[in-house]
């Protein structure tokens, strides 16, 4: 009953901006820290941003400066706002629950020239 939709992949150049979306249903996620993660062909799933309840934000080092991450309780919804993009962003990007566990199915970034 519970599901992560993520939206908002796709090809962009190098240089370029993307909004992913995360959408939940069956679940409330106001009370919960928020991660986007991303995982490339032949690399580890690692963590790229996180949200708590509260707001407080982390990035990873490769992406700091150029992801915000974001939630709108409203709409139950997380965002990543991914500026000046580059070709080793490229990967799936998974909307998670940090303490439940919960995985969407990912949404494609390729980045390329």
């Amino acid at each position: 009953q519970v599901q992560l939709v993520e939206s908002g992949g796709g090809l962009v150049q190098p240089g370029g901006s993307l909004r992913l979306s995360c959408a939940a249903s069956g679940i409330i996620l106001s009370p919960y820290a928020m991660g986007w993660y991303r995982q490339a062909p032949g690399k580890q799933r690692e963590l790229v941003a996180s949200i708590t309840a509260g707001g407080t934000t982390n990035y990873a080092n490769a992406v700091k400066g150029r992801f915000t991450i974001s939630r709108d309780n409203l709409k139950n919804t997380v965002l990543l706002q991914m500026n000046s993009l580059k070709p080793e962003d490229t990967a799936v990007y998974y909307c998670h629950t940090l303490s439940r566990a919960y995985w969407g199915q990912g949404t494609q970034v390729t980045v390329s020239s």
